[in-house]
Protein backbone atom coordinates (compact mmCIF):
# COMPACT_ATOMS: atom_id res chain seq x y z
CA UNK A 1 0.00 0.00 0.00
CA UNK A 2 1.12 3.49 -0.73
CA UNK A 3 1.49 5.48 2.51
CA UNK A 4 -0.84 8.43 2.78
CA UNK A 5 0.78 11.71 1.93
CA UNK A 6 1.58 14.05 4.80
CA UNK A 7 0.45 17.62 4.18
CA UNK A 8 3.42 19.87 3.56
CA UNK A 9 4.20 22.28 6.37
CA UNK A 10 3.89 25.92 5.41
CA UNK A 11 5.60 28.58 7.49
CA UNK A 12 3.31 31.51 8.16
CA UNK A 13 4.38 34.97 7.14
CA UNK A 14 4.87 37.62 9.81
CA UNK A 15 1.46 39.16 9.06
CA UNK A 16 -0.27 35.77 8.97
CA UNK A 17 1.24 34.78 12.32
CA UNK A 18 0.35 38.10 13.90
CA UNK A 19 -3.21 37.76 12.59
CA UNK A 20 -3.39 34.23 13.98
CA UNK A 21 -2.33 35.40 17.43
CA UNK A 22 -4.76 38.33 17.37
CA UNK A 23 -7.62 36.05 16.35
CA UNK A 24 -6.78 33.72 19.22
CA UNK A 25 -6.62 36.62 21.67
CA UNK A 26 -9.91 38.10 20.44
CA UNK A 27 -11.57 34.72 20.81
CA UNK A 28 -10.45 34.57 24.45
CA UNK A 29 -11.30 38.20 25.20
CA UNK A 30 -14.75 37.47 23.77
CA UNK A 31 -15.53 35.22 26.72
CA UNK A 32 -13.35 36.47 29.57
CA UNK A 33 -12.33 39.77 31.07
CA UNK A 34 -8.89 40.79 29.74
CA UNK A 35 -7.27 40.43 33.16
CA UNK A 36 -8.38 36.77 33.21
CA UNK A 37 -6.55 35.95 29.97
CA UNK A 38 -2.86 35.01 30.18
CA UNK A 39 -0.24 34.77 27.45
CA UNK A 40 -0.18 31.02 28.08
CA UNK A 41 -3.90 30.96 27.26
CA UNK A 42 -3.28 32.81 24.01
CA UNK A 43 -0.39 30.52 23.09
CA UNK A 44 -2.49 27.43 23.76
CA UNK A 45 -5.45 28.78 21.77
CA UNK A 46 -3.16 29.58 18.83
CA UNK A 47 -1.30 26.27 19.08
CA UNK A 48 2.08 27.95 19.52
CA UNK A 49 4.64 28.44 22.25
CA UNK A 50 4.61 31.27 24.80
CA UNK A 51 8.01 32.58 23.56
CA UNK A 52 6.53 32.92 20.07
CA UNK A 53 3.74 35.12 21.45
CA UNK A 54 6.38 37.28 23.13
CA UNK A 55 8.33 37.50 19.88
CA UNK A 56 5.38 39.19 18.19
CA UNK A 57 4.19 41.08 21.25
CA UNK A 58 7.29 41.86 23.36
CA UNK A 59 5.22 44.23 25.49
CA UNK A 60 3.33 41.26 26.87
CA UNK A 61 -0.39 41.05 27.47
CA UNK A 62 -0.91 44.81 27.55
CA UNK A 63 0.47 45.18 24.03
CA UNK A 64 -1.54 42.18 22.85
CA UNK A 65 -4.73 43.58 24.41
CA UNK A 66 -4.23 46.96 22.77
CA UNK A 67 -3.56 45.31 19.41
CA UNK A 68 -6.73 43.22 19.79
CA UNK A 69 -8.65 46.34 20.72
CA UNK A 70 -7.31 48.11 17.63
CA UNK A 71 -8.49 45.18 15.52
CA UNK A 72 -11.98 45.22 17.03
CA UNK A 73 -12.13 49.02 16.75
CA UNK A 74 -11.26 48.85 13.06
CA UNK A 75 -14.17 46.47 12.49
CA UNK A 76 -16.52 48.80 14.34
CA UNK A 77 -15.33 51.82 12.36
CA UNK A 78 -16.21 50.01 9.14
CA UNK A 79 -19.75 49.42 10.43
CA UNK A 80 -20.57 53.09 9.87
CA UNK A 81 -18.63 53.37 6.61
CA UNK A 82 -21.81 53.24 4.54
CA UNK A 83 -21.95 54.42 0.89
CA UNK A 84 -23.79 57.72 0.61
CA UNK A 85 -26.61 56.32 -1.44
CA UNK A 86 -30.31 56.38 -0.61
CA UNK A 87 -32.09 58.15 2.27
CA UNK A 88 -29.95 58.94 5.36
CA UNK A 89 -32.08 56.85 7.74
CA UNK A 90 -31.85 53.85 5.40
CA UNK A 91 -28.07 54.17 5.52
CA UNK A 92 -28.17 54.40 9.31
CA UNK A 93 -30.28 51.23 9.42
CA UNK A 94 -27.72 49.34 7.35
CA UNK A 95 -24.88 50.61 9.52
CA UNK A 96 -26.73 49.48 12.65
CA UNK A 97 -27.30 46.05 11.08
CA UNK A 98 -23.53 45.65 10.75
CA UNK A 99 -22.94 47.07 14.23
CA UNK A 100 -25.38 44.65 15.87
CA UNK A 101 -23.93 41.77 13.85
CA UNK A 102 -20.52 42.68 15.30
CA UNK A 103 -21.97 42.76 18.82
CA UNK A 104 -23.72 39.44 18.21
CA UNK A 105 -20.56 37.84 16.82
CA UNK A 106 -18.36 39.00 19.68
CA UNK A 107 -21.03 38.37 22.31
CA UNK A 108 -19.54 38.98 25.76
CA UNK A 109 -16.36 40.19 24.10
CA UNK A 110 -18.17 43.38 23.17
CA UNK A 111 -18.33 44.14 26.88
CA UNK A 112 -14.81 42.91 27.59
CA UNK A 113 -13.26 44.94 24.79
CA UNK A 114 -15.34 48.11 24.78
CA UNK A 115 -17.15 48.59 28.08
CA UNK A 116 -13.99 49.39 30.02
CA UNK A 117 -13.32 48.88 33.69
CA UNK A 118 -10.58 46.35 33.11
CA UNK A 119 -7.36 46.40 35.09
CA UNK A 120 -5.49 46.53 31.78
CA UNK A 121 -7.36 49.65 30.68
CA UNK A 122 -5.08 52.62 30.03
CA UNK A 123 -5.34 56.05 28.49
CA UNK A 124 -4.34 54.42 25.19
CA UNK A 125 -7.13 51.83 25.26
CA UNK A 126 -9.63 54.50 26.26
CA UNK A 127 -8.46 56.63 23.34
CA UNK A 128 -8.93 53.70 20.93
CA UNK A 129 -12.54 53.25 22.00
CA UNK A 130 -13.25 56.97 21.93
CA UNK A 131 -11.87 57.20 18.41
CA UNK A 132 -14.48 54.66 17.30
CA UNK A 133 -17.20 56.90 18.75
CA UNK A 134 -15.74 59.98 17.08
CA UNK A 135 -15.47 58.17 13.76
CA UNK A 136 -19.09 57.02 14.00
CA UNK A 137 -20.19 60.58 14.77
CA UNK A 138 -18.29 61.94 11.77
CA UNK A 139 -19.93 59.38 9.48
CA UNK A 140 -23.37 60.29 10.80
CA UNK A 141 -22.73 64.00 10.23
CA UNK A 142 -21.66 63.22 6.67
CA UNK A 143 -24.76 61.13 6.00
CA UNK A 144 -26.88 64.00 7.28
CA UNK A 145 -25.11 66.27 4.82
CA UNK A 146 -23.65 68.49 7.55
CA UNK A 147 -20.09 69.74 7.10
CA UNK A 148 -19.99 72.02 10.14
CA UNK A 149 -22.19 70.57 12.90
CA UNK A 150 -22.93 72.96 15.73
CA UNK A 151 -22.63 72.09 19.42
CA UNK A 152 -26.25 71.00 19.82
CA UNK A 153 -26.10 68.61 16.88
CA UNK A 154 -22.69 67.24 17.91
CA UNK A 155 -23.98 66.65 21.42
CA UNK A 156 -27.13 64.93 20.17
CA UNK A 157 -25.21 62.55 17.92
CA UNK A 158 -22.63 61.66 20.57
CA UNK A 159 -25.28 61.07 23.24
CA UNK A 160 -27.18 58.83 20.82
CA UNK A 161 -24.01 56.81 20.09
CA UNK A 162 -23.59 56.32 23.83
CA UNK A 163 -27.19 55.10 24.06
CA UNK A 164 -26.53 52.64 21.22
CA UNK A 165 -23.61 51.18 23.18
CA UNK A 166 -25.69 50.94 26.37
CA UNK A 167 -28.61 49.33 24.53
CA UNK A 168 -26.23 46.83 22.91
CA UNK A 169 -24.81 45.78 26.28
CA UNK A 170 -28.31 45.42 27.73
CA UNK A 171 -29.34 43.44 24.63
CA UNK A 172 -26.59 40.94 25.41
CA UNK A 173 -27.71 40.76 29.05
CA UNK A 174 -31.27 40.08 27.85
CA UNK A 175 -30.15 37.08 25.75
CA UNK A 176 -30.36 39.18 22.57
CA UNK A 177 -33.98 40.08 22.98
CA UNK A 178 -35.76 41.77 21.27
CA UNK A 179 -34.66 40.52 17.82
CA UNK A 180 -31.84 42.54 16.28
CA UNK A 181 -34.08 43.97 13.53
CA UNK A 182 -36.52 45.33 16.11
CA UNK A 183 -33.70 46.80 18.17
CA UNK A 184 -32.28 48.43 15.04
CA UNK A 185 -35.61 50.05 14.17
CA UNK A 186 -36.03 51.29 17.74
CA UNK A 187 -32.55 52.82 17.73
CA UNK A 188 -33.26 54.64 14.47
CA UNK A 189 -36.55 55.94 15.89
CA UNK A 190 -34.72 57.03 19.04
CA UNK A 191 -32.26 58.95 16.86
CA UNK A 192 -35.10 60.80 15.13
CA UNK A 193 -36.73 61.50 18.50
CA UNK A 194 -33.46 62.93 19.85
CA UNK A 195 -33.11 65.16 16.79
CA UNK A 196 -36.71 66.30 17.24
CA UNK A 197 -36.06 67.40 20.81
CA UNK A 198 -32.86 69.20 19.81
CA UNK A 199 -34.63 70.87 16.88
CA UNK A 200 -36.72 72.84 19.37
CA UNK A 201 -33.52 74.59 20.48
CA UNK A 202 -31.31 74.48 17.43
CA UNK A 203 -32.19 75.83 13.96
CA UNK A 204 -29.50 73.70 12.31
CA UNK A 205 -31.05 70.49 13.64
CA UNK A 206 -34.54 71.74 12.81
CA UNK A 207 -33.47 72.15 9.20
CA UNK A 208 -32.40 68.49 9.06
CA UNK A 209 -35.77 67.13 10.16
CA UNK A 210 -37.51 68.29 7.00
CA UNK A 211 -35.10 66.24 4.88
CA UNK A 212 -35.49 63.20 7.14
CA UNK A 213 -39.30 63.42 7.18
CA UNK A 214 -39.54 61.94 3.69
CA UNK A 215 -37.11 59.12 4.43
CA UNK A 216 -38.90 55.83 3.76
CA UNK A 217 -36.78 53.07 5.33
CA UNK A 218 -39.11 50.21 4.54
Amino acid sequence: MTPSATPAYRRLSVEERRSQLLDAALGLFAHRAPEDVSLDDVAEAAGVSRPLVYRYFPGGKQQLYEAALHSAAEELRHCFDEPREGPPLSRLSRALDRYLAFVDGHDTGFSALLQGGSVVETSRTTAIVDQVRRSAAEHIHQHLGVTAPGPWLRMTVRVWITSVEAASLMWLDEDKRPPAAELRDWLVEEFVAALTVTAGRDPQTAGLLGALAGDDRH
